[in-house]
């Protein structure tokens, strides 16, 4: 086949996409007053929620997949181009202010490097052989998750990487908001959102961008709540970096343990500014070099720490 007849082809491909289509009902929005418009933007972002709720159970099947590699010493990577790839990039950022993680843990792999997280970098979504060398690049293996975001589900660089990521052993996800996609293919978990045609035809940073948005935070979320970094629905394991945080993990420590203000900032101080030993000190009375050995002994969960006294 051709060059120019296998573009053609994907071309034609692209165009059949749900979320490449111009929905009647957006016909004239220009004619609008910004209120109406903005009455319409937000009633066509009110179906994301309901798009993803149709496919939690694959969702939730992911999750448990990639924490049971991470329980087990794995890595995380999202794979993505544009905006599916920005978006990647500020949830893995995320994780060690939230979580206290190694930043090599969750890390986000954008097709066009750095220069693309700020604006488009032409070309770099189209290289498949890219998204081959990224996967080489991190040394992906058995032991490592990659989940692959593309809202038309066919971005050459992100189904390349995910292709080679099993090829490799990694558990993958495909995320798109397509049915069907090349990334469902090459993917051991689908996640197919189907957002239907944008507000604005194609620009799928709009609902599509939402719903890898509202994906994205329950894959992080969740895959750290069952590796223990939540405790009841408190961020016990979030770095104390500032004031601000400063005065969320006094406010925890309260609320945790019922310590007045004096208690739970001495114990703040006495442990390091880490959250879960200063809950152990003072659940159990103890000093943080035990609380420390507790939590070691519990794998860090601060559940199994309290209950084994």
């Amino acid at each position: 086949m051709s060059e120019t007849t296998e573009r053609l082809r994907a071309r034609t491909q692209l165009a059949a996409l749900a979320t490449e289509q111009a929905d009647p009902r957006y016909a004239g929005i220009e004619a609008l007053s910004t209120l109406d418009l903005a009455r319409t933007m937000n009633e066509a972002d009110a179906s994301v929620p309901t798009a993803v709720a149709a496919v939690l159970p694959e969702v939730a099947a992911a999750i448990d997949a990639v924490a049971a590699r991470l329980a087990k010493g794995g890595r995380l990577r999202y794979v993505g181009a544009g905006t599916a790839g920005r978006m990647a990039v500020m949830d893995a950022a995320e994780c060690p202010p939230t979580f206290s993680t190694d930043p090599e843990l969750v890390k986000a792999i954008l097709a066009g490097g750095k220069a693309a997280e700020g604006g488009a970098v032409e070309g770099t979504e189209d290289d498949a052989a890219a998204g081959i060398a990224a996967m080489a690049s991190e040394h992906i293996g058995p032991a490592d998750a990659v989940v692959g975001l593309a809202a038309s589900g066919r971005t050459p660089f992100v189904v390349a990487a995910v292709e080679e990521a099993r090829r490799r052993g990694a558990l993958t996800v495909g995320l798109s908001c397509n049915t069907g996609t090349l990334l469902s293919e090459a993917a051991e978990h689908r996640i197919e959102v189907e957002v239907g045609p944008e507000v604005v035809a194609g620009s799928t940073r709009l609902k599509s961008g939402t719903a890898q948005k509202f994906v994205l935070n329950m894959i992080s979320t969740i895959t750290m709540v069952r590796l223990g970094k939540v405790y009841r629905n408190y961020m016990v394991d979030m770095r104390v970096a500032n004031s601000k945080l400063a005065a969320r993990a006094v406010r925890m420590l309260r609320e945790i343990t019922g310590a007045d203000a004096e208690a739970a900032e001495a114990a703040l101080a006495a442990s390091g500014e880490h959250v879960k030993t200063a809950v152990v000190m003072l659940e159990l009375g103890v000093e943080a070099p035990e609380a420390k050995a507790r939590l070691e002994a519990a794998e860090g969960r601060l559940s199994g720490a309290l209950g084994a006294a």
